[in-house]
């Protein structure tokens, strides 16, 4: 009897808590709302609009035999890697549609590729759990051509009890993943170990983008429909941004680190402002349904690219929210892009095994 009592104590005490954590959230909320004296659409009414973006597909890489999941610029801008479940991951010389490398995956179920700022590493994952890294400088990845033998993967980080969405490289010695099982994780390469653990997401982690202002600071997306701002160094969450419906897709920084945007199910694209700590804009259309599965910046933050399902590419106006331009040319759903750092050229990966660099 004493074990019931003290039980249904325990659950009044727990939705008692529940309801305080409820109400406190709503006047953060409240307060947070009436601190709002102007939108970002309201202050660029004066900003000059953007013309039509018109864009046009410069290269076409072809070489892949099935579904493109993932792609990533290196940061020397003229190599990007392709990540494909035929089982391969390409390296591209873009400008001359070459390709410089063509990896033999493990693993055909591959979600996510990566090139490291040095440009010596290249990284992938998905549906093994694993995030394999490979050395293009140590003869461990296969050139393109016949008669290569299996590449070698440098590491192969185990720890996701899930599927592995993504992964971005701090450094040589450093990659951080996220997964299905709900979290993100930093690894040391070179010792082939998780260094931090980063859960506080109640869904699929999905996406996730480093700052390019603050090394120890990134965002993730997931199918919680949050997004999470991260501190590297405490391991903790900072920040929630809400907003969206349904899964968020796809998360990028904004050129200076003080905002990122994303892609969700919900068919809609959100800027979220990490000084306002909420959304400061929004870019649907009627004539859009269906999901976004990947977002990128121009250099300049003013336009940003969308990946949908539809098979185009969206381009919006970020100030004023307005849709620029609509880049169409795959035969199946964009599932990637990316802009080239010194931001030249946009690249999008499909379902039509192709990719394409526009510009």
């Amino acid at each position: 009897m004493s074990t019931s009592t003290s039980q249904d104590n325990f659950q009044e005490r727990l939705a008692a808590a529940r309801r305080e954590s409820e109400g406190l959230r709503e006047r953060i909320q409240a307060n947070k709302e009436a601190m709002v004296d102007t939108t970002l659409r309201q202050v660029a009414t004066e900003v000059e609009a953007l013309p039509r973006i018109v864009m046009r597909p410069r290269r076409n890489l072809r070489g892949h035999l099935a579904k493109i999941y993932a792609m990533h610029w290196a940061q020397d801008v003229r190599h990007l890697v392709s990540a494909s479940q035929d089982g391969k991951l390409i390296v591209w010389d873009a400008p001359t549609s070459n390709k410089v490398h063509a990896i033999p995956l493990r693993s055909s179920w591959v979600m996510t590729c990566a090139y490291s700022p040095s440009g010596n590493l290249v990284a992938c994952g998905g549906l093994d759990n694993i995030c394999s890294v490979y050395n293009l400088r140590s003869g461990s990845a296969g050139q393109a051509g016949p008669g290569q033998g299996p590449a070698k993967g440098v590491k192969e980080l185990s720890a996701h009890s899930g599927y592995l969405s993504c992964c971005r490289f701090l450094s040589d010695e450093k990659i951080i993943t996220s997964s299905g099982d709900m979290t993100c994780m930093l690894w040391d390469i070179d010792a082939g170990v998780r260094i931090q653990e980063f859960s506080d997401h109640t869904g699929d982690v999905m996406s996730l983008s480093l700052s390019p202002a603050n090394p120890n600071v990134f965002v993730s997306g997931a199918c919680d429909a949050t997004a999470k701002l991260w501190d590297i160094r405490s391991g903790k969450a900072v920040q929630t941004f809400v907003g969206h419906e349904t899964d968020v897709n796809a998360v990028n920084f904004f050129p200076n680190g003080d905002a990122f945007a994303t892609g969700s199910d919900d068919a809609s694209c959100r800027l979220f402002d990490l000084r306002a700590d909420r959304e400061l804009n929004s870019y649907i259309h009627d004539n859009i349904l269906c999901a976004i599965t990947s977002v990128a910046f121009s250099i300049s933050g003013r336009i940003l690219f969308g990946g949908y399902d539809d098979w185009t590419c969206n381009v919006w106006d970020t100030l004023k929210g307005e849709r620029v331009g609509v880049l169409t040319g795959h035969d199946n759903r964009i599932s990637c892009l990316g802009v080239s750092s010194d931001g030249t050229a946009l690249c999008t990966g499909s379902w039509d095994s192709t990719l394409k660099v526009w510009a």
